[in-house]
């Protein structure tokens, strides 16, 4: 064999061994994937009404059932109970949060009947703190609870704030500028989600006109009651515009297992 043969024989086993150990990406077969930041994030608002169904059954099961059917990343529940003696004292939140997968917090909004009585978030990332805001007061007792979460596979942060205004228009449009006073100062994108009890064209979705984004749930936009929905009162909202694209934003037609129905927003990180 020639030297010049010899040669090209030898560069050719070299790639040979080049092609097989890098593949095509130019990384080693065998070394771990680098983890991403998931590109869409879904989340879901209910109010689940304590987990009393239109039957008049408190069921957990059904309730975490509905959630998970949605497969979110993120949740914000209302009207939860933790201890209280109507649901045979059970931590919903943690139960739910078992039921989902999830990790939970809640936060009180009252002493009740020898529990709490309040709201939940479930996150299928990382929490990395979470603080229950109170807010002016009106009949019962309301708070905002926030929770800063960390994107997996990145160091990416947002933050999920759940809310349940209540009752009046003036005590809601109250909580609604002590909340915006609260959040003045959050840098991160903020995801509002919750009961506003208060329709598309009142004084307090008003005062979210402007930085928050309120995506359009589509023809089929009412949100209670769940059987025969006639209002819109659930809604997701974000801010800053910028920070991400919607994909997708409706209603979801459950009937049963709250007297609400769920929302669902899809959301792209941009």
């Amino acid at each position: 064999m020639s030297i010049r043969k010899l040669h090209a024989r030898r560069c050719a086993l070299t790639l040979v061994v080049i092609i097989s150990t890098y593949g095509c990406s130019g990384r080693p077969q065998d070394a771990p994937p680098t983890p991403e930041t998931p590109r869409t994030i879904r989340i879901v608002a209910y109010n689940i009404r304590h987990g009393r169904g239109m039957d008049d059954t408190v069921d957990l099961q059904r309730a975490a059932a509905v959630l998970t059917r949605l497969q979110p990343d993120l949740v914000a529940l209302q009207e939860v109970d933790n201890g209280v003696a109507r649901t045979a004292g059970v931590d919903q939140a943690r139960t739910l949060g078992r039921l989902t997968g999830m990790q939970a917090v809640f936060g009180k909004f009252m002493d009740y009947q020898g529990g709490q009585y309040g709201m939940a978030i479930l996150s299928k990332h990382p929490i990395v703190s979470s603080t229950n805001h109170m807010l002016p007061p009106g009949e019962e007792p309301r708070s905002a609870l926030a929770a800063r979460i960390r994107l997996a596979g990145s160091d990416r942060v947002v933050v999920l704030v759940g809310i349940h205004f209540y009752r009046t228009e003036a005590e809601r449009s109250a909580q609604a500028v002590r909340l915006l006073q609260l959040l003045d100062h959050e840098t991160a994108p903020v995801i509002l989600a919750g009961d506003f009890n208060s329709t598309p064209d009142s004084d307090v979705m008003q005062v979210f006109a402007d930085p928050w984004t309120i995506p359009d749930k589509g023809e089929d936009h009412y949100t209670f009651p769940a059987t025969a929905p006639g209002r819109e009162i659930d809604f997701i909202l974000y801010r800053p515009d910028d920070a991400f694209r919607v994909i997708e934003s409706r209603v979801v037609a459950e009937t049963l297992a709250s007297d609400h129905r769920p929302i669902l927003l899809v959301l792209e990180m941009r």
